[in-house]
């Protein structure tokens, strides 16, 4: 299986840099399965200039019911009627600003599959976490709450502790992690624990992708403000590999 690099461009992009951002991907031969996760929308251009080729493309959030009286929300079923095959859920942006609660993100998670829609389900704990050693205890209570029966999709760490704190993690510290992230999806999940795609979280570039990406457990990254420009995207794909 291939690496996946995918990219949540977050409130970032325009309608108009869709079209040549999407050709350059298409013209790019990755070693990497490529995902692109723009703003809503963004999804029905990015649909049509993906039309006909194995990029993926995904949402950044659902809502765990399938319709209602939910203004501002989109349910899971129309993004996956706008072209999209993917969904992220449980990012630490959407748990720190709206206060979502892991049973939130398992709603949404079992919203996404219903729907047809692959999720990539978010997990990370904070420095403050981290410094009292409660680093996988957290991690592991996330994935165990956040992921309901029958969960099939990727899950993404996010190093939460090293964002904004000028604090990097090491080799060592994605590998303890993903090695965690991996015991507790086979104990949990024992016929796809151990196949699970675990996607890096942190902060991917093309000077330190291969590194990262050549470690144990790391099934790919979850790519943020490095993933707006194709040429930076693309560069972090290159070092992607067959797991």
């Amino acid at each position: 299986m291939r690496q996946i690099i995918a990219g949540n461009w977050k409130m970032n992009g325009t309608l108009a840099g869709v079209a040549a951002y999407a050709a350059a991907l298409r013209a790019a031969t990755s070693p990497a399965s490529l995902i692109i996760c723009p703003p809503f929308p963004l999804l029905p251009a990015f649909a049509r200039a993906f039309a006909n080729s194995d990029i993926g493309l995904g949402a950044q959030d659902c809502h765990a019911n399938a319709s209602g009286a939910h203004t501002g929300d989109v349910a899971a079923g129309l993004i996956k009627e706008v072209g999209a095959s993917y969904v992220i859920l449980g990012h630490s942006e959407r748990r720190a600003d709206h206060s979502e609660s892991n049973a939130m993100v398992a709603g949404k998670v079992m919203a996404a599959l219903a729907a047809g829609l692959v999720p990539i389900v978010c997990v990370g704990e904070s420095e403050a976490e981290r410094d009292a050693g409660e680093a996988e205890d957290v991690v592991r209570t996330q994935l165990t709450h956040s992921l309901p029966e029958g969960f099939i999709g990727l899950i993404a760490y996010e190093p939460i502790w090293a964002i904004g704190t000028g604090r990097t993690p090491t080799p060592a510290d994605i590998t303890a992690m993903h090695a965690a992230i991996r015991a507790a999806l086979v104990a949990q999940f024992p016929k796809f624990g151990a196949t699970t795609p675990i996607l890096y979280g942190g902060s991917a570039k093309p000077n330190n992708a291969a590194a990262i990406l050549a470690l144990p457990e790391v099934g790919g990254a979850l790519v943020g403000g490095a993933s707006l420009q194709a040429a930076e995207f693309l560069a972090i794909a290159a070092s992607a590999r067959v797991v």
